[in-house]
C-alpha cells in the first residue's frame, strides 16, 4: 500500500513544475512488487494526470497576471506553437520532459476545454507508463 502511495505521489510531483523522476521510481517499485504492474500503472498515470491538471489550472490562473505578449521565452514560443499547430492533440505529449508541463500550462493559459485536454493528458502519459511497465516485465521474464 505504501509502494502505491508512493507511486501516486511521485507522479502527481513530477507533472508540476517540480522535477521529478517518476520512470525511476515506477521501474524500482516494478522491480519489487511485478505482481502489482496494474496498480502502479494506474496510479502513475493518474497521478502524472492530476500533476498535468494542476499545471493547467496554474496556466489559467496565470492569464490574470500575464498577456500573451509576455511570453517570449524560447520553451514557450516552442510549446505555443505546437499547440497552434496540433491545438489539443498536442497534450498527447504533456509526457515529454519540460516541454509537456509548458504543453499543459499553455492549454490552461490558452483555456482550452478542460475534459478533452485531461483526456489527451491521461492517454498520453498512460501511453508512456504501458511502455515503462512493458518493458520492465519483459526484462524480468529474460
Amino acid at each position: 500500500m505504501t509502494s502505491l502511495w508512493l507511486m501516486f505521489s511521485g507522479a502527481f510531483f513530477a507533472a508540476t513544475l517540480l522535477p521529478g523522476g517518476s520512470e525511476v521510481l515506477l521501474v524500482g517499485l516494478l522491480n519489487q512488487t511485478p505482481s502489482s504492474w496494474l496498480e502502479l500503472l494506474i496510479l502513475a498515470s493518474i497521478g502524472n494526470t492530476l500533476g498535468a491538471i494542476t499545471s493547467y489550472g496554474l496556466g489559467r490562473a496565470g492569464r490574470l497576471a500575464k498577456n500573451p505578449q509576455d511570453i517570449q521565452r524560447r520553451q514557450y514560443r516552442y510549446a505555443l506553437a505546437w499547440i497552434e499547430k496540433y491545438g489539443l492533440w498536442a497534450l498527447l505529449l504533456s509526457w515529454l520532459p519540460i516541454i509537456g508541463d509548458l504543453l499543459c500550462l499553455l492549454a490552461g493559459w490558452l483555456k482550452m476545454p478542460i475534459v478533452p485536454a485531461s483526456l489527451l493528458m491521461f492517454i498520453g502519459k498512460l501511453l508512456r507508463y504501458s511502455v515503462i511497465v512493458f518493458l520492465v516485465m519483459y526484462m524480468v521474464e529474460y
